[in-house]
């Protein structure tokens, strides 16, 4: 299947302002794209591409005073499965597990495992499968945080998002990683493009949305503690510990957002 996917980010400033920018998609689905995939920039300034240390593709440049407007628009091939559920059996032994995976298994800015930690194992400690761990803490974070556009904040933690029970994608992801971690699986957070792609269409401005990964004999699969049913049509862009390491812009002194739109449908042929 094909899929067509962008935005278009408007941001106002009144002086120029450093910013790190995680709008292109993860280096892993370069095969994939079928029209090149170029971030615009209104007006025309200079910027740069790095890989950070998780593997994503960065982009760096400095906002002239006045603002900007950040764009791309791509299709991209997808297989059109919906997400893998992970293997059935014991879960891997911590020492067992690849050293560039650890790092998952720590406290993060927004993921506290050590006031997680007595919930976690007090909820699933009893279960032994890690697939059927995974998927209990997937459920119970599903069912515990109430969805709403009117609670996203951005310093909402893992465990603020436990007790208030409310928030957003992130909110779901945060606490879902967390308690995985808790209970010595790997997980990272992750964030990309999912459009209303298999299900009805769904009333509610088109975003960007997180979801979450983690390690279970040897591989990453991919978890949605927010939908909590398996999804096509995911298009990753970053992955890290938790939001701070994939947020889509990080401004660097005062900037405004003014103008945010996403689009992520399904086509038949190519522009």
């Amino acid at each position: 299947m094909l899929i067509r996917a962008g935005y278009e980010i408007v941001f106002d400033t009144q002086t120029p302002t450093a910013m790190l920018a995680l709008l292109t998609i993860h280096p892993s689905r370069n095969k994939d794209l079928r029209t090149p995939h170029r971030i615009q920039v209104s007006p025309d300034i200079p910027m740069y591409n790095y890989t950070d240390i998780f593997g994503n593709s960065c982009t760096r440049l400095t906002m002239p005073a006045g603002g900007m407007t950040l764009s791309t628009d791509f299709v991209i091939s997808d297989d059109g499965e919906p997400d893998v559920r992970a293997p059935d059996g014991p879960q891997m032994p911590v020492e067992e597990l690849p050293d560039d995976v650890l790092i998952y298994l720590l406290a993060s800015r927004y993921c506290e495992t050590d006031r997680l930690m007595q919930i976690a194992w007090g909820q699933f400690g009893g279960i032994m499968s890690a697939r059927d761990r995974v998927e209990a803490i997937v459920d119970f974070a599903h069912k515990h945080i109430s969805f709403g556009y009117e609670h996203a904040r951005v310093d909402r933690t893992a465990w603020n998002g436990y007790e208030e029970q409310v928030g957003v994608c992130r909110d779901f992801a945060h606490l879902a990683v967390t308690l995985c971690r808790c209970m010595n699986i790997p997980a990272r957070y992750c964030t990309g493009y999912l459009g209303d792609i298999g299900i009805p269409p769904v009333d509610a401005p088109m975003d960007f949305s997180a979801w979450f990964q983690v390690y279970v004999d040897g591989a990453w699969y991919i978890y949605d503690a927010r939908h909590n049913f398996p999804r096509i049509g995911r298009i990753l862009m970053a992955c890290g510990r938790d939001a701070t390491d994939t947020a889509l812009t990080t401004a660097f002194g005062t900037a405004v957002l003014t103008s945010f739109k996403v689009h992520t449908d399904e086509v038949t042929t190519l522009p």
